[in-house]
């Protein structure tokens, strides 16, 4: 906040790393404190506010079209989210369960890198991307989050994300369609 101490704004997109459903905090974050369900954004700043899931905002800015794009974000947990035509499916993969009794983010985010081993944990990605995408029919996978960078070549059909995404996922939750107030988005 002290960066923007002083700057106006007229609406935020906000990120938010846990559960969003119908733009409210549905559950605590696994990776902050507790007490956000119910916190209002718009009150806190005094301005409109589109508040959706952080993986999903990285989405909804890595899409190019083209069909059915699945997005999975390698990172403290698994972010993850779906995007076809102008839909927006947030959804919390990183609580499916795994093998011994773990959750498949335990096992694909920055946890299994450190059980794992990089060569390994590249294995098990690599599988689980793949099961996760046929599953889902996607076109595509864009694999985003703070470990892509970890891998040198992606397989086939599997796209690099960047961070960078969320700012476009952030733009186009403001988008309308012409001469309607009705967003060119629909965010489930």
């Amino acid at each position: 906040m002290e960066t923007a101490r002083g700057w106006k704004f007229d609406a935020a997109s906000i990120g938010f790393p846990a559960a969003v459903r119908n733009r409210r905090i549905a559950r605590n974050p696994k990776h902050l404190g507790k007490g956000w369900i119910g916190f209002n954004f718009g009150r806190a700043l005094g301005i409109p506010v589109r508040l959706i899931n952080d993986a999903a905002m990285q989405a909804l800015g890595s899409y190019r079209g083209g069909g059915r794009m699945l997005f999975l974000g390698l990172g403290t947990g698994l972010g993850s989210a779906l995007v076809w035509e102008r839909t927006l499916m947030p959804l919390e993969l990183g609580d499916l369960p795994y093998p011994d009794g773990k959750i498949i983010e335990n096992c694909l985010g920055i946890p299994g890198l450190e059980l794992l081993g990089q060569k390994k944990w590249k294995r098990e990605v690599t599988f689980a991307v793949t099961q996760l995408k046929n599953s889902f029919i996607a076109d595509y996978v864009v694999l985003g989050g703070g470990l892509v960078h970890r891998f040198r070549q992606l397989p086939k059909g599997i796209e690099r994300g960047r961070n960078e995404n969320a700012f476009l996922g952030g733009i186009r939750l403001w988008e309308s369609k012409r001469n309607s107030s009705e967003l060119k988005w629909h965010v489930l």
